[in-house]
């Protein structure tokens, strides 16, 4: 059996904000630690149940691509062992273990840095609607879940709550500056092309994923979460066929049943059934055996 489900935390620590999935305390001036617990979000909603080991899953999937990207850019963990955290934290080991990062504390850049290497989801709505994906106008043709010519850098605004909205690259400049948008998308389109090759070998696809990055002195540094199946969309490369949605090893699961529902997505939510939680807790520990190639054995009891 698995340890506990974590879906919201209660740490000797000061408190600074409670995400969709993440708590962030903060340690000291220069240290933050953020708990990736199992709730579950969808089209920005956080739904009512939670999905097991998924909050461990994200943070071991974003541990190793941290690691695997850090020669591109610097990221900001410090440690993800309970040995490093403060030592009021060790009496919380239900709570943190495997599922927290200690990181460094960096003033958060205001923009989602989307990568969309295949056209799928809304990007796939909008160009059915008006031939564009994120305002940019596409060649004809293009079929559902078939690869772009070059990846495509689709910023948003980032929301805590409610809906992320889609901007242009002149308008990200107008947020940020030219200097620091440039920099983005040169670092995102980077990430996604050298992990995208890693996960071809490992016979999946990543169809799109977002980043998001901060600030340390005049420093850009990777923060948040790193090619998760909540940031991302996988797909198994053995199956891949154009003309039609793919199977996945994400939350898209959980977004398809939503969509099936007739879910209006500005009322509260509907109740995730048991095979829905049990088949996303499936995918998500099978994107992590797959992309690592390790067993996932973390808080087995």
């Amino acid at each position: 059996m698995y340890a506990n489900i974590v879906t919201t935390t209660n740490l000797p620590l000061k408190h600074l904000n409670k995400g969709k999935v993440r708590d962030i305390y903060e340690v000291d001036e220069n240290q933050l630690l953020i708990v990736t617990t199992d709730r579950i979000s969808a089209f920005d909603v956080v739904l009512p149940n939670p999905i097991p080991t998924k909050g461990i899953c994200l943070t071991q999937l974003s541990k190793f691509w941290f690691d695997y990207t850090k020669d591109i850019i610097q990221n900001h963990v410090v440690s993800t062992e309970l040995t490093d955290f403060p030592k009021a934290l060790h009496t919380y080991k239900d709570e943190v273990q495997y599922r927290s990062m200690l990181v460094k504390k960096t003033k958060v850049i205001p923009i989602e840095c989307i990568v969309r290497g295949y056209i799928s989801g809304s990007a796939w709505k909008s160009y059915k609607n008006d031939g564009t994906v994120c305002g940019v106008k596409m060649r004809s043709g293009l079929q559902e879940s078939d690869q772009f010519d070059e990846p495509l850098f689709t910023p948003s605004t980032k929301a805590d709550s409610g809906h992320d909205i889609n901007i242009s690259f002149e308008k990200m400049k107008e947020l940020v500056g030219d200097k620091i948008a440039t920099q983005l998308q040169e670092i995102s389109l980077d990430i996604y092309k050298k992990a995208v090759a890693y996960a071809r070998k490992k016979e999946i696809i990543i169809a799109d994923t977002k980043f998001e990055f901060g600030m340390i002195k005049n420093e850009i540094i990777f923060i948040d979460e790193a090619l998760t199946p909540d940031s991302s969309r996988f797909w198994p490369a053995k199956t891949y066929m154009p003309g039609k949605s793919q199977p996945s090893f994400d939350k898209q699961f959980v977004r398809d049943y939503l969509e099936s529902t007739g879910w209006d997505k500005n009322s509260d939510p509907p109740q995730l059934p048991e095979h829905v939680i049990l088949e996303t807790q499936k995918k998500y520990q099978e994107a992590y055996e797959k992309i690592t190639g390790k067993r996932f054995i973390f808080d087995r009891k």
